[in-house]
């Protein structure tokens, strides 16, 4: 078994902790939470009308999108979602056409078929544990979203989705780490400046 460097054992103390904080909310405050960021994310978050939005499928405690996803969806923006092809590879974006079914996806999230079109997107809302004041993510710990920004042709703006308790102090940060540029909770959108 590998030993952890002090930076991927700091990471995975702070981990527990973030997901304690998460697990803790209150579930009548969540679908209230995950409206208002729904909201904040519509009226802070710029988009273009041929913008592909990359969004998830929420699992276990995470916020729920799927509010966002339909406001999306409802004013007929181009919203993919991701796929798991295994470990150690990047993630595959599937767009999500109207009326299209959604299947397993991989760590039970949902996707569209194998048959949808894959597509790189403009924005990528991405789900996490933790976030600093520096725009540092904390996430899971499998690498899929660090793996996949380094396949892709393009630079994505990058928005954390979380709920406000899930904020840290301070995350490590390591030269893989791509930084935030905005985040959007039940509290508002913040910028991070790079």
């Amino acid at each position: 078994m590998n030993e952890l460097s002090p930076i991927e054992a700091q990471k995975a103390k702070l981990r527990e902790t973030a997901h304690a904080r998460r697990a803790a909310l209150d579930y009548s405050d969540r679908a209230e939470a995950a409206k208002a960021a729904a909201r904040h994310f519509t009226t802070g978050i710029d988009i273009g009308e041929d913008t592909v939005i990359a969004a998830y499928w929420p699992i276990r405690d995470e916020i729920d999108c799927k509010p966002l996803l339909a406001q999306l969806m409802d004013s007929f923006r181009h919203v993919c979602l991701p796929a798991v092809l295994g470990d150690g590879q990047p993630l595959q974006f599937r767009l999500w056409e109207q009326g299209e079914s959604l299947y397993e996806a991989g760590f039970g999230t949902l996707a569209p078929p194998q048959s949808a079109p894959i597509v790189e997107p403009d924005v990528i809302v991405v789900p996490l544990l933790g976030f600093d004041k520096n725009g540092t993510r904390l996430g899971y710990g499998k690498g899929y979203y660090d793996r996949t920004l380094e396949t892709m042709s393009k630079t994505p703006v990058l928005v954390g989705y979380a709920f406000a308790v899930q904020e840290i102090e301070e995350i490590p940060h390591e030269v893989h780490d791509v930084p935030l540029d905005y985040l959007v909770t039940e509290a508002g959108v913040r910028r991070f400046r790079h």
